[in-house]
């Protein structure tokens, strides 16, 4: 990492403050360093990037609970190395999920064609119905895991339950969910 030129404490403080100008420095003084670190792991340029920006993000997010026991970078790298992990589970998802329902390989491969703007128009829609009739509960499972990309863990803590608890919850979660897209597809 190249030579700081501002304190830990003084980039959180200047962060937390809201003063763009500090979020400007944090960026400068921590993005080079942080897509080292992630581009050891992921091989794909686009990934990198997206690796580290939402790790950026959430890191700038979660500021509030620093608490200085380690160097912020440090940190960083722990809340990078989870990313990359739930990126490579995203990852193995699809596969298994792509061999195991090939319907969905056809439904992302036309979303990606020339009439892929409808059809993921439509795609959404038909998910946002599915999404209402989930219940509320499993919906906010469905949202924290899939959409926010959320661990176990963290969606624990937010909904205040055990991460087995969690686990199961998305089970039947997911579970309901497939129920009732079999329903809405027919």
């Amino acid at each position: 990492m190249m030579s700081k030129k501002w304190s830990d404490k003084e980039l959180v403080e200047g962060v937390l403050s809201g003063d763009k100008k500090w979020i400007k420095r944090f960026d400068e003084e921590f993005r080079r360093s942080l897509w080292s670190f992630v581009e050891k792991r992921v091989e794909s340029r686009e990934d990198v990037e997206e690796i580290v920006q939402d790790t950026i993000w959430v890191v700038i997010n979660t500021l509030p609970n620093f608490e200085f026991r380690s160097k912020l970078f440090s940190w960083m790298c722990g809340i990078a190395k989870r990313k990359v992990v739930d990126f490579y589970r995203k990852k193995r998802i699809k596969t298994v999920l792509y061999r195991k329902t090939p319907w969905i390989e056809e439904v992302a491969d036309k979303a990606l064609g020339p009439e892929g703007e409808s059809v993921k128009e439509e795609l959404k829609e038909e998910i946002k119905k599915v999404m209402k009739e989930v219940g509320e509960g499993y919906r906010e499972i469905l949202r924290l895991k899939y959409i926010e990309g959320r661990s176990m863990g963290e969606i624990g803590k937010i909904i205040k339950k055990s991460e087995k608890a969690v686990e199961s919850g998305l089970s039947r979660a997911r579970n309901k969910f497939k129920k009732i897209w079999k329903e809405v597809k027919r």
